[in-house]
């Protein structure tokens, strides 16, 4: 299935699709909700899930460079367990991208109502506008959007390089005392809550077939990503911890205190910017990647035929992706009426994510070459994402409901 293309994606546009797609809103204000739950022991649950990342992304890009189809985890699915495994999880990714539109959304949606001083009417109409943005982007085609994404990545990697490095001046190592307030055993929620800012990997699956030279380039780029995602990720969670102390567990946005203590008074402006382009960056990559997913899923049956046009690598999903976006308003405008907590729906999302994980994990260690460095990657990554998903328990349950209806269908 090894396919090589005189134009498609580059390295850099695939490595930025894939750190905006894993670093996304995450760094805004999951520093906040992890060091809540453990205290500075939370930065531990953020080593432990960059190092997870390592054979994660390992076994995806081995995936990926193998098997590059626009189905994605989906396509890996039905090789390994057959086409029922594949309409369920495929169904999953399809669904579960409209239902972390909405917070995802209202992370940067919140940052535009607090600067311009509007309300959480301002923040809902500016989640609609960043969901209508990141669709018009996607009507071009993933190539188009990755030339964008690579971009943004290059400012936004830049702003926080410059923030945390301005603010470690002002580190105190007494932060760090007492480390685990909450007990050890707190580690493991914080971690639950964490992985929301590690999905992402398997959502660029869906685009592999769109890169130069698949089985060259999708490793590459996962290897940059990696890097650069954990060096952001530890680099933000660490200045948080040491600079703001005790506050890193109570401050909305820790991010923005350190963007502000960087810039001044310019500081708001710049922490909007850079929670834009995280929200913009994330739901860029999860468009796209669920777009493509759900022109694989017609083509191959899982979903009504009219879903595939747009399957093949080049092509736009327009289709898919329609439907895609007219899901994410209806659950932005259902987070709105029912006033959700965002950190539910969070982890209603890292549940189907974990499980998503867990099916392609699994498919990769009957895929892969056995012995190989891949297939022994797959096997930590398929132990280690079982584990999450007993940490996240009962948020888990409610992709019983989707994968029975994907059977039924």
């Amino acid at each position: 299935m090894a396919q090589h293309q005189t134009s498609g994606m580059s390295v850099g546009q695939g490595a930025a699709l894939t750190i905006g797609a894993v670093l996304g809103t995450g760094v805004i204000s999951l520093p906040a909700m992890a060091a809540a739950i453990a205290g500075p022991a939370s930065i531990l649950a953020w080593l432990a899930l960059v190092l997870l990342s390592v054979p994660l992304a390992t076994t995806f890009a081995a995936l990926g460079a193998r098997f590059p189809d626009a189905g994605g985890v989906s396509t890996y699915a039905r090789l390994a367990f057959g086409n029922r495994a594949a309409t369920a999880v495929g169904w999953l990714f399809y669904v579960v991208v409209p239902v972390g539109a909405p917070p995802a959304a209202a992370f940067a949606g919140g940052y535009v109502a607090d600067l311009f001083g509007g309300s959480r009417t301002t923040t809902v109409w500016a989640s609609a506008v960043i969901i209508a943005g990141v669709a018009v982007l996607n009507w071009f085609g993933v190539r188009m959007s990755g030339r964008v994404q690579l971009g943004m990545a290059a400012v936004l990697a830049t702003l926080l390089v410059v923030a945390i490095v301005a603010a470690l001046p002002h580190a105190d190592l007494g932060h760090l005392t007492p480390f685990a307030p909450s007990g050890w055993a707190a580690v493991a929620p914080a971690a639950a809550v964490v992985v929301w800012g590690f999905a992402g990997w398997e959502a660029v699956t869906s685009l592999t077939a769109e890169y130069r030279n698949p089985a060259r380039d999708v490793p590459r780029a996962a290897m940059v990503a990696v890097v650069v995602i954990g060096v952001l990720y530890l680099g933000v969670v660490s200045a948080s911890i040491l600079v703001l102390g005790p506050r890193t567990g109570i401050s909305q946005a820790p991010l923005a205190e350190l963007l502000g203590m960087t810039f001044g008074t310019p500081g708001r402006v710049v922490t909007t910017l850079v929670a834009v382009l995280l929200t913009v960056g994330a739901m860029n990559a999860y468009f796209a990647g669920a777009a493509k997913l759900g022109a694989a899923l017609g083509r191959d049956g899982s979903l009504p035929v009219w879903f595939a046009r747009g399957d093949q690598a080049g092509q736009a999903p327009r289709r898919s992706l329609v439907v895609t976006t007219v899901l994410s308003v209806i659950a932005l405008v259902a987070t709105a009426m029912l006033h959700l907590d965002v950190a539910s729906v969070v982890l209603v999302a890292t549940g189907a994510f974990t499980v998503i994980y867990v099916v392609g994990t699994a498919a990769a260690i009957r895929l892969l070459p056995r012995g190989s460095w891949a297939w022994r990657t797959a096997v930590v990554s398929f132990v280690s994402v079982v584990a999450l998903l007993v940490v996240n328990g009962t948020h888990s349950a409610w992709t019983l409901a989707v994968a029975v209806a994907a059977v039924a269908y």
